[in-house]
């Protein structure tokens, strides 16, 4: 997917960097000046950024039995947001050294769900939360069997307990649109599949 290029006259100059945290992540301390749209220069402007690492995540679907795999996991985020703390979510992890978004979305869909991805499709590459976290998410498509798909996955190191379920198409988006599914790159990935998926099935098929 080519991007387009930046508008020429949107720049920004860094000031000054720092580690203000550092902990499992970190947390930086930016300071910097950007350009204005009524023209000139902002002042020197601080802004605190948490950051994460870049990420990668995969929808696994079936053309054939028109299923589509999510995992469920408790979310402290979301329980500290006030919501509900499990969420219906793509299989996703966090970009290692050395290590390429499909390379994270093949290893993450053995380990999370006990899947093998036949072939993907790059969806979008997207930034969670720009005005406050560093992180982006490279979001596929990924070919799998769903026929014994299921269960309850997760490394024991790291304390998880994902449950696997194979869910129809039309079930999936259904819960979408009752706002049953409210993780930001699992309702774009499951929209990209209903606006893309008759071209999908038609291609894997």
């Amino acid at each position: 997917m080519t991007k387009p290029p930046h508008p020429a006259h949107e720049t920004v100059e860094l000031i000054r960097h720092e580690v203000a945290f550092q902990g499992y992540f970190r947390i930086g301390r930016y300071y910097f000046r950007h350009s204005l749209h009524k023209g000139g220069t902002s002042e020197v402007i601080r802004r605190e950024v948490f950051e994460r690492g870049q990420a990668a995540g995969v929808l696994p679907y079936d053309p054939r039995r028109d299923e589509l795999v999510m995992i469920r996991q408790f979310r402290a985020g979301s329980y500290v947001a006030g919501r509900h703390p499990w969420t219906w979510e793509v299989v996703a992890g966090i970009i290692e050294e050395n290590e390429t978004p499909e390379d994270l979305v093949r290893r993450e869909a053995v380990e999370e769900a006990g899947l093998e991805l036949g072939d993907v499709i790059p969806m979008h590459s997207v930034m969670l939360t720009p005005g406050a976290c560093s992180e982006s998410c490279a979001l596929f498509l990924g070919r799998v069997d769903s026929t014994n798909a299921g269960g309850v996955f997760g490394l024991d190191s790291e304390n998880e307990d994902i449950l696997v379920k194979v869910l129809p198409f039309a079930e999936a988006y259904g819960m979408l649109e009752r706002g049953e599914m409210d993780n930001s790159i699992s309702v774009i990935a499951v929209q990209w599949l209903a606006l893309h998926r008759d071209e999908v099935r038609r291609r894997w098929t």
